[in-house]
């Protein structure tokens, strides 16, 4: 198990344009060898858009892109014709396949925040998609089949224990509030990374929301 906290991440995004960017795993300038990928797992990027601020339409190819809103509302529009509204809660998975274009924007009123997490296919090509799962209640899931991974959600209240999903690579990422796991602290934005993971759980020390990736070994 190897911690990664929340004031470790890399910088990113435009600033003055609205756009802040903190991603956990090496990204543009960012580069280090050491930090490529967990499993499956390329990218899980905390974003914070201004309103009015995005990202304007920008190619993906092989990929498969999933993002969880925190608050405010994600506006998202792509080349194969999809248009949604993403609210709190709410889950969008595009897979990018042979090459996607898409936007992403705020265009509400008050600030958003979401994170988006970039999985490899274990295989390149294919025909984009998109799915949007709107805001689920208590714990759910959704699979990436493409990419041999599942994303876990999990809102603990205070004190209470919640098994995690076993997995080759298990990735375990605090979107609010604090729990521990395996007698360690997590606070917002931290992130565990174990591999081999089998039977354990998580204790939150207030009222939690917990996005767990449980992958297989990469093909």
């Amino acid at each position: 198990m190897a911690l990664h906290r929340a004031g470790d991440r890399y910088p990113g995004g435009d600033p003055a344009a609205g756009i802040d960017t903190r991603h956990a795993f090496s990204f543009g300038p960012h580069y280090d060898p050491d930090n490529i990928r967990f499993g499956a797992l390329i990218a899980c990027n905390e974003e914070r858009l201004a309103p009015g601020a995005g990202f304007e339409e920008h190619p993906h190819s092989h990929t498969e892109i999933v993002t969880w809103v925190v608050e405010g509302e994600l506006t998202h529009r792509d080349s194969a014709g999809h248009e949604t509204v993403v609210r709190p809660g709410g889950l969008q998975h595009l897979s990018a396949a042979a090459g996607v274009r898409h936007v992403e924007r705020n265009d509400g009123t008050v600030p958003l925040t979401f994170v988006q997490m970039w999985l490899a296919p274990r295989e390149p090509g294919g025909e984009p998609s998109y799915a949007h799962v709107p805001g689920p209640a208590g714990t759910a899931s959704h699979a990436v089949p493409a990419a041999g991974a599942v994303l876990h959600v999990r809102r603990p209240a205070a004190g209470e224990r919640t098994p995690l999903p076993d997995g080759d690579f298990l990735y375990v990422h605090v979107v609010r509030g604090r729990a521990e796991l395996d007698g360690r602290g997590l606070g917002p934005g931290d992130a565990a990374r174990i591999t081999g993971a089998r039977g354990l759980e998580l204790t939150a020390t207030e009222p939690a929301e917990i996005l767990a990736w449980a992958m297989g070994s990469p093909a």
